[in-house]
């Protein structure tokens, strides 16, 4: 049921400007943090700063940047069948009056997201020691060839987060408070669930958590990657007239032949194909860099081997 979310982080890293959400969502993340993704799943190594890859007086922070909280109050799949006041009773107050609103999910995965105050710890100099990192973390004191670094995590005064398991999804919630009549009161801290039907997560944070974050992610040199790639599809069209020469058997070839794609993971190839030592703390540079974190990354969230 974990891709239940997906929907949620794909709207998510498109509503806030490229930031995701950490997974699970009770992790926290901070600026410094490393990590990788396999099997789907978020880990953290290490943090840059705490384990003195770097001086932490060489960095500078901008804390509580403020951003657009606009962008972080978003849905996918909800309407609104009924928004309104109603009437209650009991037998100590008597009558009373009450906000109500009921929000319908459309299917797997439709969800409600609503926060509050939006605000990050940015890296602000990381341009200072990004070469310095490409050559301690790949040659010196680590040999990654893939690896994220964070660059800035998001806070929010409070989060909630509601997602449907079927398109039988409802959420019944209501508050006390006269201010709201019509206006959206999910995720307000007076609002009670009446009841919840097909709500496979419903969830509101209270505390300022680093849950969401931007990141960098370790590349191939873009023209190491081309060059690679020429090499490989020259040397391919090779391949027919060698085998004919060198196996007796006579395997049939035609000029128009399917090739395998190679620009998937070429990345991967490029490093692998190389001599021994070409690849060394003189040459890092070369060969690595750094780029922005983007939806094919957030995919690897969600990408289970052998599912």
């Amino acid at each position: 049921m974990e891709n239940i979310f997906k929907k949620f982080y794909r709207s998510f890293y498109n509503s806030t400007n490229g930031f995701i959400p950490t997974k699970p969502l009770s992790q926290n993340m901070y600026p410094g943090d490393f990590f990788q993704i396999i099997n789907g799943e978020l880990i953290v190594l290490g943090n840059i700063f705490r384990k003195n890859i770097i001086n932490a007086d060489d960095v500078i922070f901008e804390n509580g940047r403020k951003l657009n909280a606009a962008n972080w109050n978003f849905s996918e799949g909800v309407s609104k069948p009924y928004s309104g006041r109603d009437t209650g009773h009991n037998s100590i107050e008597g009558d009373f009056e009450y906000s109500k609103q009921v929000l319908a999910f459309d299917g797997f995965g439709s969800f409600f997201f609503k926060s509050n105050a939006p605000e990050s710890v940015k890296v602000a100099n990381w341009s200072l020691f990004k070469d310095e990192l490409i050559i301690k973390m790949t040659q010196t004191m680590f040999s990654f060839r893939e690896l994220y670094i964070v660059t800035e995590s998001v806070t929010t005064e409070n989060w909630t987060l509601a997602i449907a398991s079927s398109d039988k999804g409802e959420l019944e919630i209501a508050t006390e408070s006269e201010n709201f009549g019509l206006v959206d009161i999910f995720g307000d801290s007076s609002a009670k669930t009446i009841q919840a039907r097909e709500i496979e997560f419903y969830h509101r944070e209270e505390k300022r958590k680093p849950s969401f974050f931007k990141a960098k992610k370790l590349i191939i040199q873009q023209e190491k990657l081309e060059v690679f790639i020429s090499e490989l599809i020259n040397d391919k069209t090779k391949v027919a007239s060698w085998a004919s020469n060198f196996y007796e058997y006579d395997f049939h070839h035609d000029e128009i032949s399917y090739h395998s794609p190679i620009t998937t993971n070429a990345q991967a190839c490029v490093l692998d194909m190389l001599q021994a030592n070409q690849l060394n703390p003189n040459t890092a540079l070369q060969y690595f860099s750094w780029a922005d974190t983007n939806l094919d990354d957030l995919e690897k969230l969600f990408i289970k081997y052998g599912h």
